[in-house]
C-alpha cells in the first residue's frame, strides 16, 4: 500500500510539472496557425502573379522575388517551431518515463526544454526576417 501511495505522488508531481510545457504547446500551436495562414496567403499571392500576363508580370517582378523569400523564411520558421513542439513533446515524455521506471534523468528533461526555446528562438527569429520583407513588399507595392 505504501509503495503505491509513493507511485501516486510521483505520478502527482509528473503531472503538475508537466502543465507548463503543456501551456507551452498551446502557445507553439497559436504561432504555428499564424504562419501557415501567412505560407496560404503567400503562396495564394505568388498564383496570382503567375496567373498574370507577361506584362502585367513584368511590373511585380520584384513583388514576386520577396514572395518567393517569404515563402523560403516562413518554411524555416514552420520547420524550427515544429521542431520546439516535438523536443517539448519529448520532454514531457520524459518526465512521466521517468517516473514509471524510477529513473533519475534530469540532463534529458533539461536539454530537451532548452532545445525547445532554441528552436523557438530561432523560429521567432526567421519569423521576423519574414514580417520585415513583408514589409518591403507593401513599400514595393506602394512605389508604383
Amino acid at each position: 500500500m505504501l509503495n503505491s501511495l509513493h507511485e501516486i505522488q510521483s505520478v502527482s508531481v509528473a503531472i503538475r510539472d508537466a502543465v507548463a510545457p503543456v501551456f507551452l504547446l498551446t502557445g507553439v500551436g497559436s504561432i504555428l496557425s499564424v504562419l501557415v495562414n501567412r505560407l496560404g496567403r503567400a503562396v495564394d499571392r505568388a498564383r496570382v502573379v503567375n496567373s498574370m500576363t507577361q506584362v502585367q508580370r513584368l511590373k511585380v517582378i520584384g513583388e514576386f522575388e520577396i514572395i518567393v523569400q517569404r515563402t523560403g523564411w516562413i518554411r524555416r520558421s514552420i520547420g524550427l517551431i515544429t521542431l520546439a513542439a516535438l523536443c517539448v513533446c519529448m520532454s514531457i515524455v520524459s518526465l512521466f518515463v521517468e517516473v514509471k521506471m524510477g529513473l533519475n534523468a534530469p540532463d534529458f528533461v533539461s536539454d530537451t526544454f532548452i532545445a525547445a526555446m532554441l528552436f523557438l528562438i530561432s523560429g521567432l527569429l526567421c519569423f521576423l526576417r519574414e514580417i520585415a520583407l513583408a514589409s518591403r513588399e507593401i513599400i514595393f507595392l506602394n512605389r508604383d
